[in-house]
């Protein structure tokens, strides 16, 4: 694995934990933010043939 994919796997990690966090402490706006990086993140990955496994729900 390259360094790109290595670091935009772990981003995605850290958005996703981001993410729950904000919902569950009740912070809408930061869940929007969040919602929205990992959006992009995705769409990214996408581009660059970067497979990301969904999240454990």
């Amino acid at each position: 694995m390259d360094a790109f994919t290595a670091g935009l796997l772990h981003r995605i990690r850290t958005t996703q934990t981001d993410l729950t966090r904000a919902r569950e402490t009740g912070d809408d706006y930061l869940a929007e933010v969040e919602q929205a990086e990992l959006e992009d993140l995705h769409r990214l990955a996408a581009e660059h043939g970067v497979e990301v496994a969904s999240p454990s729900v």
